[in-house]
């Protein structure tokens, strides 16, 4: 039985080689090899200037950005696939920006009159929140667990504490892993989210929040009067100085117990925050397409995919080079190179370049709910979301879709020869990732990443997701792997 199968997957790859270059192989391998890491480095570096405010949907940098994209898709022929004709897709979507003037520090009792004030490092220590009010706060800290409230579940982190017009702490997520107990996880799911906890905390009365969360994340909600900062390891380290058990012990006893352990630090903080909210905001998301040469498959849509938009500022600027420049760059790679070749792919091909993404995976959301080709069906979509850096490729969804992934790994076994890692998506939690409004609609999806080469700090989210640290040749692979696979279905 093993070496039928043996025998079957080397009559396919032979196959799949013999097809490709039996007809019009010089023409496909000339435009594959087009696709080149010098300009897909350039797009990256291109969109992280700061013109483009690090562009979160909805300012003037992520409207440039929008304006640069459809600049590239006209100079290439690529067709509109937008709203009306055009390349653009439009929805509500409020933002906030985080401007200067932003401070984070302990107040720490020297006596019964005096006292010394530590102040925190912006971005180092702590981080505006992107949805917070503007304003100032002082008061004690109080720790909450998860923020919860769940009485269906027996659990309410909020029971015998009072944080009115106090500061709360909270943890990201929920107590319970999606991964070791996905249908217990179910049950606390609309728990996890971030909007969920702070609503929480203002319906508590609290004045503030501290978040244990250290990046800038826009993801959130906005509550005028209410302060939201996230915080970093050196911030919990001295607020849990003096409790009974370290920060690290607290979470582990509530994950063990599924029972909360709040209960007031006796610290006092102040987070002073300056923001300015825009509940008018607009999103865009940019989508333009090569028409398919089959006339019985034309018009079946495979969409290739990544978001445009970042974090902003924090209010450092927030480049977002691999995240998610290197997405766009690849999107861009695979249209130019596609609206030049030759060969046609059999179906449409929609290159589409999200909103939002940053804000709650919402520009996705709204393309696949409000399609702009209506007379077309969506089959397939190949996302990217952080593929710069890295000499790997992580195919997230590979096992839940091998008819998409076969034929990936057979053009990768064929032509580019990277690692590739297909895993399992069981996409119960939040939506992370742009590919989840797709699998959720039923439409089979993989959605890359890479890794391999280890940073040695973490710059999610941060000012040092920079170009710098972009590797440009595994970007040229997945585009060019993309390229060569999109002409097989």
């Amino acid at each position: 039985m093993k070496r039928k199968i043996l025998v079957i997957s080397i009559l396919s790859f032979f196959l799949f080689s013999f097809t490709l270059f039996s007809k019009d192989n010089e023409a496909i391998l000339t435009t594959m090899h087009s696709i080149s890491s010098h300009d897909l480095f350039g797009y990256v570096k291109e969109l992280t200037k700061e013109k483009y405010g690090g562009r979160l949907t909805g300012t003037e940098g992520f409207n440039l950005a929008v304006k640069w994209v459809i600049s590239n898709f006209k100079e290439w022929g690529i067709k509109p696939a937008g709203e009306n004709g055009k390349y653009t897709q439009a929805f509500k979507n409020p933002y906030t920006e985080i401007l200067e003037g932003n401070e984070a520090y302990l107040h720490i009792p020297i006596d019964n009159k005096d006292e010394i004030v530590k102040y925190y490092r912006l971005e180092k220590d702590f981080i505006p929140g992107s949805t917070s009010d503007t304003g100032e706060v002082t008061a004690e800290v109080v720790y909450v667990g998860y923020g919860i409230t769940a009485p269906e579940l027996g659990y309410d982190d909020y029971k015998g504490v009072d944080v009115k017009g106090k500061i709360v702490l909270m943890e990201r997520e929920v107590p319970i892993s999606p991964d070791k107990n996905p249908e217990e996880f179910k049950k606390w799911r609309p728990y996890s989210f971030h909007q969920y906890k702070v609503k929480n905390a203002w319906e508590h009365g609290a004045a503030g929040m501290l978040y244990n969360y250290h990046i800038t994340n826009p993801n959130c909600l906005y509550i005028k009067g209410f302060i939201l900062t996230y915080i970093g390891k050196n911030i919990l380290d001295d607020l849990f100085k003096g409790a009974k058990f370290s920060h690290k012990k607290v979470v582990e006893l509530i994950k063990k117990r599924r029972k909360p352990y709040s209960f007031n630090l006796k610290k006092i903080m102040t987070i002073k925050n300056h923001t300015e909210h825009h509940p008018e905001g607009i999103a865009y998301n940019v989508l333009g397409m090569v028409k398919g040469s089959d006339p019985n498959l034309k018009n079946e849509v495979i969409v290739v995919s990544a978001h445009l938009d970042h974090v902003g500022k924090n209010p450092l600027l927030v480049p977002g080079a691999d995240d998610n420049a290197s997405g766009v760059a690849v999107v861009l790679g695979v249209a130019k190179a596609m609206a030049n070749s030759p060969i046609k792919p059999k179906r449409t091909i929609v290159f589409a370049l999200f909103g939002a993404e940053e804000q709650g995976v919402k520009g996705s959301e709204y393309f696949v709910n409000n399609p702009t080709l209506k007379d077309k069906k969506i089959v397939a979509c190949f996302n990217s979301d952080g593929v710069g850096r890295g000499n790997k490729i992580l195919a997230l969804a590979g096992k839940n879709y091998p008819n998409l992934f076969k034929p990936l790994m057979a053009a990768n076994n064929s032509y580019i020869h990277r690692v590739i890692k297909p895993t399992y998506f069981s996409n119960i939690t939040r939506p992370r990732l742009d590919a989840a409004h797709f699998m959720w609609a039923g439409i089979p999806t993989l959605s890359f990443s890479t890794y391999g080469i280890p940073l040695g700090f973490s710059n999610y989210h941060k000012s040092t997701d920079i170009p710098k640290y972009i590797t440009p040749e595994i970007m040229e692979d997945l585009a060019q792997l993309l390229y060569i696979t999109l002409l097989k279905f």
